[in-house]
């Protein structure tokens, strides 16, 4: 990383500054190619989104909207995280990858419905000191940025210099109620909260109706349109490349040492390439800290006897995230004891699948799927009670030592996504066609657990693939990669075969 060179950097790095001289500031912004004349084509995402803003504002006749994309979060010291845009903002605006830091997006009620406009840092002329010397705008810094003019073509919207969003903010804030999503920008909703208080607005109800935005914006995505499915259907397609990169690379993993970690490198290296980046930390977790749900420290070594818990996903650059599990023998090939687990796993999930169509619940994939799982934990005389007597709300649960966590959740933009909506439109709603879940059954026995027999302990499977609900049923969006164990040993035989 560079050090900024400026003497605008807050006074207290004063060690990090390099005055620049009259000479260098009159040399600087001379002889430079002019600037593209021609604005960029429109986003894939911008039609898609100005129906979804439509949409949004209909549903808020008289309101202000206030969406802001967030901003940069700290790493360390002076480092920060890569930027990543509000999940709301993207959809709203069709701006993805790492657009646009600070950004805020206003939708403002009309005689006629609303307006939208898209405050944003626009580049500066290289007459303009932050050309050279803003290490967060800056075009030496970050890069060229866009003008209002391209950045309007590429989405669509009116847009304005943020400079000038203060003033849009304090319009008539006593008469006009302000919705604001408030959880993605600290900055932003301090200040509305300062001009509500000037303007003497109830800010417990002002809170009480942003909460319920926050909510409303997640509700929102739960119906995927035609291209965000196309997207998913894209990053579960880069996903199975990735999966397919490491399963080519497992005999290094495992002559290296440490090989969790190389696994999870190759798969973020072709994240990378394909698309925007991984969705969320990969898993990767061989042997036994496959039953760790959340293991992402990576950091064992990948044995010829061990089996592979891989769990990751692709994001593409308009941010939607594949979210797919294999549980792959090192070897190439299941023991009986792991095909075993791996067979009732799989089953379990042919169960949730089948349950996954429009008219059932949520919760039902995740009753369907379970009660598959407690039937073979019975049979396998794990279970202290029948697996019936397990499901009992009040007085079972045994069923769940070995399988905790749920078998399903919405995805999209977010891994989990519209995690805000309420529980009577999440979990206790109708599967509607154009909702796109996982389903992902497992068992885990840790090494530790004197219950199970020797020969399964720390043995741990999932099975996860992303279902979009269809009018007649669903389908699988991750169905490149095998599941069926048969299959998984002769797709990972031709990888080597190839390599």
């Amino acid at each position: 990383m560079t050090e900024e060179s400026t003497q605008d950097q807050p006074a207290d790095l004063p060690n990090r500054q390099i005055p620049f001289s009259e000479a260098f500031r009159e040399f600087i912004p001379t002889a430079w190619a002019p600037y593209p004349t021609e604005v960029p084509a429109e986003l894939a995402a911008a039609g898609p989104a100005a129906l979804r803003r439509r949409a949004l504002a209909e549903a808020h006749p008289g309101e202000r909207l206030v969406i802001p994309a967030g901003g940069f979060k700290v790493r360390a010291n002076d480092t920060d995280y890569r930027f990543r845009p509000h999940s709301a903002f993207a959809w709203l605006t069709g701006l993805g990858s790492d657009r646009e830091p600070d950004a805020v997006l206003v939708l403002e009620p009309t005689d006629t419905g609303h307006e939208a406009t898209l405050y944003f840092k626009p580049r500066a002329p290289r007459t303009d000191p932050e050309f050279y010397a803003d290490s967060r705008y800056g075009e030496m810094w970050v890069g060229t940025r866009e003008s209002l003019a391209e950045m309007t073509a590429l989405t669509g919207i009116s847009c304005a210099p943020i400079s000038e969003l203060d003033a849009a903010l304090g319009k008539n804030v006593a008469a006009t109620t302000v919705r604001l999503l408030a959880e993605a920008n600290e900055v932003i909703t301090r200040r509305i909260g300062e001009l509500r208080t000037e303007a003497g607005v109830d800010l417990a109800a002002a809170t009480d109706g942003d909460a319920a935005f926050l909510v409303a914006l997640s509700e929102a995505r739960l119906v995927k349109d035609d291209f965000e499915l196309d997207q998913l259907r894209q990053a579960c397609n880069h996903t199975a490349v990735g999966f397919e990169a490491v399963v080519a690379d497992l005999p290094e993993a495992v002559r290296r040492g440490r090989g969790e970690r190389w696994v999870e490198g190759v798969f973020g290296l072709h994240a990378r390439h394909q698309a925007n980046a991984v969705g969320y930390d990969t898993i990767a977790a061989s042997g036994d800290h496959a039953n760790t749900l959340h293991w992402i420290r990576n950091d064992g070594d990948v044995r010829p006897d061990d089996l592979l818990l891989m769990d990751a996903g692709v994001e593409v650059d308009s941010l939607y995230t594949a979210d797919i599990t294999r549980t792959l023998p090192v070897s190439g090939t299941f023991t009986p004891a792991q095909r075993k687990v791996y067979e009732a796993v799989l089953a379990a999930q042919e169960a949730g699948i089948a349950a996954a169509k429009p008219g059932n619940r949520f919760s039902d994939v995740h009753k369907a799927a379970v009660a598959v799982i407690a039937e073979h934990l019975e049979a396998w005389g794990l279970l202290p009670v029948t697996a019936a007597e397990s499901f009992d709300p009040a007085t079972g649960g045994h069923h769940r030592r070995w399988m905790v966590h749920g078998t399903s959740h919405h995805l999209g933009l977010d891994v989990h996504d519209c995690a805000q909506a309420r529980q009577e439109n999440y979990r206790d709603a109708e599967l509607r066609p154009g909702m796109v879940i996982t389903v992902e059954p497992g068992l885990y026995f840790k090494a530790t657990d004197l219950l199970v027999p020797e020969e399964l302990r720390g043995t741990g499977v999932r099975i996860e693939d992303d279902i979009a609900i269809t009018e007649d049923g669903n389908e699988i969006l991750s169905s490149a990669l095998p599941r069926d164990p048969d299959a998984v040993e002769a797709w990972m035989a031709a990888i080597w075969a190839k390599a």
